[in-house]
């Protein structure tokens, strides 16, 4: 946890992103650590959590983390918090809470309330297109003998 925290505060100190930082670790060994990096890199979803899983999947060389555990400094957000889940991390470990970071200027809320409405009613107007054309693909997935599922 300490060197999530002090992750951020470098990410802070050096103008990399927000004052967020997580680490990786299976084993005991750290396999990835980044801090926040969205403005650095004009990324949005260059969140800590997710720079440190792309960081600790390119040094497993696999997609798929289970047995691992993350360390953030902060609560993780919902995009980061779908991503642990992506990579089947064991157990999240977090410092600060989703209310520390709005009060920070970081809030979530409109994020997990959005999350909670109908399609319908969503801020961000969401409609579907070509359905039939889509599920082609999905045929294909499901009779590839080598897919590799995740």
């Amino acid at each position: 946890m300490r060197r999530a925290i002090e992750l951020a505060r470098q990410g802070v100190r050096e103008r990399i992103g927000g004052p967020f930082g997580a680490v990786v670790v299976r084993d005991g060994r750290v396999i990835g650590e980044a801090c926040n990096c969205v403005t650095s890199s004009n990324d949005p979803t260059a969140h800590a959590e997710v720079e440190a899983i792309r960081a600790a999947c390119r040094a497993s060389g696999t997609f798929d983390l289970s047995g691992c555990t993350i360390y953030s400094s902060c609560e993780p957000c919902p995009m980061c918090l779908a991503a642990i889940c992506w990579a089947r991390i064991g157990a999240i470990f977090h410092a600060g809470t989703r209310h520390d970071a709005a009060a920070a200027g970081f809030d979530d809320a409109a994020i997990y309330a959005e999350v909670m409405r109908p399609v319908a009613e969503r801020a961000i107007p969401i409609r579907q297109l070509m359905r039939e054309e889509a599920l082609a693909a999905f045929r294909e997935w499901q009779t590839d003998a080598g897919r590799v599922p995740y």
